[in-house]
């Protein structure tokens, strides 16, 4: 059985500051160095920081031991006041097993990451500390001629604040990926459309609760795996996180999986829900926008079917921008979330 301390914020960075850079999941900085650099140095040039690169950050298939000390060594050192992972990837759940849970619950810090990082914010959840959930180094601080303006200010205020922080529906999504080895990409706009409209469900309450989840996919690896998920009575009263990857998985495989959370009672623990947009474009299923509408539809529905069996009427807010489109949202993985069902405003503590 998996129990955990009281969650607590870390101290925050301040300016000047020396901040890990690090790859848990994969090393794609060493396939792709343009963005990750250009990455690198916004993050001195723009937000002050002094990036300290690790052993693995760039070694594509580095060994899990190795990958984990990495991050065992950024806890533990004292000089790094922030851990930021430079990209997703798929077998961060190789790693857990090398993490020191008593060393990082002693020396508590800042980590940014999302999609396989998941396992990294559920890890650090369980340990008693709060992580965020979203940027990277390649995708949001390397993106071409600049950083979204939204996603910006979500993870300077995530970085360097404290305090509340209301979520402001963007006028803009984007979906749509750029060749990383084609260096014209970093001279043009990534592309982006109208922003559908968040859908709220279940809105006549006003609810509050500590963030859990992430990625919705790797949550399911977890679950497989028996790594750190814990009994259903843990995540009672919590606030459930979920959005999906670039893998898009179809609506039938959403349900399946929260159908499984289901039989394990873990649906009817959560008071909201929020859902982020799903990803609905990639480069070897480019869909439209009709597509692209009908596809995030099939998966609200698929959603709404689960929690209808399963759940205890949450509140749910679908389509919120946070993990694999843009602008992207950070939201703190064991932080404070208020969802306001009337006012329809979101509001989570950094």
């Amino acid at each position: 059985m998996i129990s955990r301390p009281p969650l607590q914020y870390p101290s925050k960075p301040k300016r000047g500051d020396r901040v890990a850079i690090v790859s848990p999941s994969s090393g794609l900085p060493g396939l792709f160095p343009v963005p990750y650099e250009l990455g690198l140095q916004r993050l001195g040039e723009e937000f002050g920081l002094v990036p300290v690169e690790y052993p693995t950050t760039r070694q594509m298939n580095a060994d899990p031991k190795d990958r984990a000390a990495d991050l065992n060594a950024a806890f533990a050192d004292p000089s790094i006041t922030a851990i930021i992972s430079t990209i997703g990837g798929e077998d961060q759940i190789r790693v857990l097993p090398y993490l020191d849970r008593a060393l990082i619950a002693a020396h508590p810090k800042p980590f940014f990451g999302y999609s396989d990082n998941t396992c990294l914010l559920v890890f650090l959840w369980n340990a008693g500390v709060v992580g965020y959930h979203g940027s990277s180094v390649m995708l949001h601080l390397g993106r071409p001629l600049a950083l979204h303006p939204a996603t910006r200010a979500s993870f300077e205020a995530a970085l360097f604040g404290s305090g509340e922080y209301t979520l402001v529906e963007p006028t803009d999504s984007g979906d749509v990926d750029l060749l990383w080895s084609d260096r014209e990409t970093f001279r043009r706009e990534r592309p982006s459309e109208p922003a559908e409209p968040w859908t709220w469900h279940a809105t006549d309450r006003v609810v509050e609760g500590i963030a859990w989840g992430g990625n919705l996919e790797v949550l399911s690896w977890l679950a497989m795996a028996d790594r750190e998920i814990g009994p259903p009575e843990n995540y009672a009263g919590c606030v459930l996180l979920i959005e999906t990857s670039e893998s898009m998985p179809s609506d039938d495989e959403v349900y399946w999986i929260l159908q499984s959370f289901g039989e394990r009672g873990l649906l009817r623990q959560f008071v909201a829900v929020l859902v982020g947009r799903a990803k609905a474009w990639t480069r070897w299923r480019p869909l439209d926008h009709d597509a692209k509408l009908a596809f995030r539809r099939s998966q609200r529905d698929a959603i709404r079917r689960a929690f209808e069996r399963y759940g205890q009427d949450p509140l749910i807010v679908f389509d919120v921008d946070f993990g694999h489109t843009e602008p992207q949202f950070i939201i703190p993985t064991g932080g404070l979330v208020r969802v306001d069902g009337i006012a329809r405003a979101i509001t989570v503590t950094y």
